[in-house]
């Protein structure tokens, strides 16, 4: 197998049950010839690629934004092998909104990107771990870019942070000398890196926004990061402070009641953030501010737990689907 492609019987399947059922989902081995660059264009040999939860969803249907048949994949590193002179043979890493969506993705054995999308990976991170890091790390950044970098005196409330874009922005806010508050199903200490001390709200006891205010003298955070949407946007709401803001990347349920009088009174801002619509280009501009992060450890990648090849992409997909919170690559 080269490539794995979905076509859209599935697409038409997954979107009739409006169920997340990897059992039906049909992935197509495709012979997939080592494509030739054209002006502007570079083809990588593709040695990593995450499976995200968002890979799986697109290919269940459950993101219209898909363009079918397609190879999915959003994320990646390899190797370049065509293109302008001076990049190939090297190593490169990225992730975009399109690849895997719009055009042909990762999960394959040579992907073709824009030249402008290039960047060599960082050397201190491996292979796996680079073609991991995007999807999570970029709407992380951008959340953070669009409503004002987190900065040293301020407080970031991270809801949601068991997941891996909450773990990034626990990592961001750290390394930007914030002062990080991560709210996460289950009690104990935070699980993942961060460069400075986290404090831990368990979501399943009590008062989320109660414990917050307890936790910062009733003064509530400068900004709240929700990575989860509807369960805890009142939840954000009540523990912000005057003037603070809310990042949205995600939700369960499309309305959610809404206070106002609270919203104008408490000077809130409010920020949307959808990963898609950053094309492979522009992933590239947040993956260069995270650079240096990677590379002087205060940044650091996610652990990959599990590898599979193309042939095993079905499992790969139903283990993410499951709700694992291993990272996991496919190594073509």
């Amino acid at each position: 197998m080269n490539a794995v492609t979905v076509d859209d019987s599935a697409r038409a399947l997954r979107l009739a049950e409006k169920a997340a059922d990897i059992a039906g989902l049909r992935l197509q081995a495709a012979a997939q010839p080592e494509p030739a660059a054209t002006p502007g264009f570079a083809v990588v040999r593709v040695g990593a690629a995450a499976v995200n939860p968002s890979d799986v969803k697109a290919a269940l249907g459950l993101m219209p934004q898909a363009v079918w048949p397609r190879t999915p994949g959003r994320d990646f590193a390899g190797v370049v092998v065509d293109g302008p002179n001076d990049w190939i043979g090297r190593e490169v890493y990225g992730s975009g909104g399109d690849i895997g969506i719009t055009r042909d993705g990762s999960h394959a054995r040579f992907l073709v990107l824009p030249v402008a999308a290039l960047r060599d990976r960082p050397l201190s991170i491996s292979m796996d771990e680079s073609g991991a890091v995007g999807v999570p790390f970029v709407t992380a950044y951008e959340g953070f870019r669009r409503s004002g970098m987190p900065r040293d005196g301020q407080t970031v409330l991270v809801l949601g942070a068991n997941g891996k874009v909450g773990q990034a922005a626990v990592q961001l806010a750290a390394q930007a000398g914030a002062r990080v508050i991560a709210v996460q199903r289950r009690p104990g200490p935070f699980e993942g890196f961060a460069c400075a001390a986290v404090e831990t709200i368990d979501a399943t006891q009590g008062d989320i926004a109660a414990r917050v205010r307890e936790l910062t003298g009733g003064r509530g955070v400068d900004i709240a990061y929700n990575t989860v949407g509807s369960a805890y946007f009142d939840a954000a709401n009540k523990s912000m402070a005057k003037g603070a803001t809310q990042i949205l990347i995600s939700t369960q349920d499309r309305a959610v009641p809404f206070d106002i009088f609270a919203f104008y009174r408490g000077m809130h801002t409010y920020v949307g953030i959808d990963s898609l619509a950053m094309d492979c280009v522009a992933a590239t501009g947040q993956l260069d501010a995270m650079r240096e992060g990677f590379e002087r450890g205060t940044l650091k990648p996610f652990p990959v737990a599990r590898a599979f090849t193309l042939d095993q992409a079905a499992d790969a997909y139903r283990l993410v689907l499951s709700g694992s919170t291993d990272r996991v690559v496919l190594r073509p």
